[in-house]
């Protein structure tokens, strides 16, 4: 019987590894991304804390990643083949680049060696991902969602660490790259979501995806103009705000839908917007966007522990890492 136990966990472990989704690094994101916006808003301690959690799980899911490629390389393939699973790869690379914004100040070594790999794989990744979108690869208006902001998303993040670098002109090109795929793209989810079937269930959270690019454009044109809040600054964030409300009116609606681990769609762009009120205020010494800088990581931190508590009742009962 001990045997037979053995190898039914032996092959339980097998198939929960072969499932193990490259979307699940949106978790570190959203860690990560909390870290940021605590960091942002003042709370020091909180933040070095929310950053060492960070790490340690990104770690972790790197670790069982690269496992999942050795062990079932057919597996990881069929999710870069995959039209959505494709573009959550620069996931866990936007994690290492927001590592190493939050380890600039007490390990700067570490940061600019995890931001010059981050750039290098970015760079990379966007000429493979493009080059996989414009192939002969067919890929129809169902097949598209918000998710496809983020490798967009996480060029425009490579600036905010490239000009701490003093890497300005490097930090343009991605600057420059990001913005315009997000206006691409932006117009053609827009299309996919006015014209064509409403996005299926587990895909729906990927809505509140709208708010990172304008949020993180905000922040990078910001450094990029030397901590200036001029027009195009105002146009990022006023842009950020619209998505945001755009989406809140959808919140109560996805709050019906299961659980699944697209959810953590929501914890990110929220953090992105959150960092962009926070700094925001901190330049032009608006207490208005501090006030609303307050209730929105309030909102960033009970909505991290709700997908935390949430993606813990799932694994636990089994929900996580299964075929689909």
């Amino acid at each position: 019987m001990t045997g037979t136990g053995s190898e039914s966990d032996r092959a339980a472990a097998h198939v929960w590894l072969a499932h193990f989704p490259i979307t699940i690094f949106g978790v570190t994101m959203g860690l990560l991304g909390l870290a940021l916006a605590l960091r942002a808003g003042g709370f020091a301690g909180m933040s070095m804390l929310m950053t060492g959690i960070g790490a340690l799980v990104f770690a972790l899911l790197i670790a069982l990643y690269g496992l999942k490629i050795l062990r079932h390389f057919d597996q990881a393939a069929g999710e870069w083949k995959h039209p959505v699973r494709l573009s959550f790869f620069p996931a866990a690379n936007i994690s290492a680049l927001l590592l190493s914004l939050l380890l600039q100040s007490s390990l700067p070594s570490l940061s600019a060696g995890l931001w010059v790999i981050g750039a290098v794989v970015q760079a990379i990744l966007t000429i493979v991902i493009i080059s996989a979108w414009i192939s002969h690869r067919p890929f129809g208006p169902a097949m598209l969602s918000p998710a496809w902001f983020i490798p967009a998303v996480a060029n425009v993040i490579v600036p905010l660490g490239g000009t701490h670098l003093g890497l300005v002109d490097v930090s343009w090109y991605f600057f420059s790259v990001g913005v315009l795929f997000w206006f691409v793209l932006l117009a053609l989810v827009f299309n996919r979501l006015i014209f064509h079937e409403p996005l299926p269930g587990k895909l729906r959270p990927t809505m509140v995806i709208l708010i990172a690019p304008p949020s993180v454009a905000f922040l990078a044109w910001v450094e990029l103009n030397g901590g200036n809040i001029d027009a195009m600054a105002h146009v990022f964030l006023s842009l950020a705000v619209f998505f945001a409300a755009l989406v809140s009116v959808q919140i109560p609606n996805l709050l019906r839908l299961p659980f699944a681990m697209s959810f953590w769609a929501l914890s990110f762009p929220l953090a992105a917007l959150t960092v962009a009120v926070f700094r925001h205020a901190a330049l032009t010494g608006s207490m208005l966007y501090r006030g609303a800088g307050l209730v929105l990581v309030v909102l960033l931190v009970i909505t991290i522990l709700a997908l935390s508590v949430r993606t813990i009742r799932a694994a636990l009962a089994g929900e996580i890492c299964q075929p689909e």
